[in-house]
């Protein structure tokens, strides 16, 4: 049995009451037993505040942290006060501190005990009151004091902003060589040049060869004159425009295999449109033979008159056949007052997401609308929009806010109600948020529209 005199059970505060000379002048077994027990042998004051710093104060050790609670708690404050290689905090970063942060805080630690005891409580709070250590704005000052990866990462991405504009630059250029004199260069015989004379040159001087082949296309003046007979004499007349969404909807899996046409039309889905729909894309072609006046692309790029033609080719629809005005007549209506003149003094009927908003929007301008219906969700909501059409009280015009679905909807509402529809897409948008502006009847003039 274990006696008083047994160093393997002396207590810790006896063994602490017998001082420094006690301590150096014990036997090898006790040192190596006191070592075990409490972690030092050497209980001198310096010995007493290295043993503090590593296990907390006694006080601290009671607490809710525990021993080695405090213990972990007080090393990560010290790594972090110090800066601690990958920690990316320096002094001051931690909230709650002085201005010296935890510098000035561990710097205290390395005081008297009774003062680095107080500094620990002080430092030490429970779990549930420590929060993770807030990091500085950088500042002009910071820069040369900066983590080096956080340097890093913002060179990285610099670099590679400016790599990425050089290699558009770059690719900007030949493509533009390829697709101009290189076209040419490939016409010039061997051993022969052209000197001073550029492509432009040549299309300007060409030109004059193919321009008999122009085919025109309805002015905004004349689609409003056509609008305005119809509505006067009571007949039915259907708007539509054709933009990239429409155009690559009628060309997937026709012209262009469906993953082209998914890699060029991500937005299709907003327009109402989840590719593939061969339904969808036949149900189009047929609004398109049916639609009275057919706004179309002007520019000649890939995505527009590029699948224009080839897809009129593949539906064997003749272009000089149509009435055709351009994609973008709706907007030329309403700034060139056109749309003001239609809407005045005639009951509209407005058909879209966006039905609601724009209703409250011309009624504050005097515009008389009987009604909307929405939403529309997408091609496969036409069927049941026109349904809806029983529940909507008699109108002269509608106009239609609807994607893709807008084609449809138009022809449909002239085919089937012998009324006027017009698609409007997204000037509906522009109008609501102030992005395009709604002529007053009073600043139109016939004289200053041509008409």
């Amino acid at each position: 049995m274990a006696t008083r005199d047994n160093a393997a059970v002396t207590s810790r505060k006896t063994f602490s009451r017998r001082g420094a000379g006690s301590a150096a002048a014990a036997s090898p077994a006790r040192r190596s037993a006191g070592r075990w027990k409490n972690g030092r042998a050497n209980r001198t004051a310096a010995g007493k505040a290295a043993l503090r710093r590593r296990h907390g104060s006694r006080r601290g050790r009671s607490g809710r942290l525990g021993r080695r609670g405090a213990r972990a708690a007080a090393w990560r404050r010290y790594r972090q006060a110090a800066g601690y290689a990958g920690s990316g905090l320096g002094p001051g970063a931690m909230a709650g501190t002085d201005g010296a942060g935890y510098a000035g805080a561990a710097s205290r630690l390395s005081g008297s005990g009774g003062r680095q005891g107080r500094a620990t409580k002080a430092l030490s709070p429970g779990p549930a009151a420590f929060s993770p250590p807030l990091l500085p704005a950088p500042g002009p000052a910071s820069l040369d004091s900066a983590a080096p990866d956080a340097s890093g990462a913002a060179w990285s991405t610099a670099e590679a902003e400016r790599v990425r504009a050089a290699a558009f630059e770059a690719g900007y250029r030949e493509g533009l060589f390829e697709g101009g004199e290189a076209k040419l260069g490939r016409l010039i015989p061997r051993y022969m040049l052209l000197p001073e004379i550029r492509v432009d040159d040549v299309i300007a001087a060409g030109f004059p060869a193919v321009a008999g082949q122009l085919y025109p296309m309805l002015t905004p003046a004349e689609v409003f004159a056509t609008a305005e007979g119809a509505l006067r004499e009571n007949r039915p007349l259907s708007i539509v425009r054709l933009g990239d969404g429409e155009l690559l909807t009628l060309a997937h899996g026709t012209v262009i295999s469906t993953e082209e046409a998914l890699r060029w039309g991500a937005f299709l889905p907003y327009a109402g449109v989840h590719l593939p729909n061969p339904a969808a894309r036949e149900a189009l072609a047929a609004a398109i033979r049916a639609a009275d006046i057919i706004g179309v692309p002007e520019s000649r790029h890939p995505s527009y008159q590029g699948l224009l033609f080839p897809v009129l080719r593949h539906y064997g629809i003749d272009y000089r056949s149509l009435r055709l005005t351009t994609s973008t007549v709706n907007y030329e209506l309403n700034t060139g007052g056109y749309l003001t003149r239609l809407v005045h003094g005639r009951r509209v009927l407005l058909i879209g997401n966006q039905a609601e908003a724009l209703a409250g929007y011309l009624g504050q301008r005097g515009v008389q609308v009987v009604g909307w219906l929405a939403p529309v969700q997408g091609v496969a909501d036409v069927p049941r929009v026109m349904m809806r059409f029983r529940e909507v009280p008699d109108f002269d015009l509608a106009l239609v806010a609807a994607g893709v679905a807008a084609v449809m909807i138009c022809t449909r509402i002239s085919g089937e109600l012998g009324k006027v529809a017009l698609d409007t897409g997204h000037l509906a948008d522009k109008l609501i948020k102030g992005e395009a502006a709604w002529p007053q009847l009073g600043e139109v003039h016939n004289s200053a529209n041509g008409v």
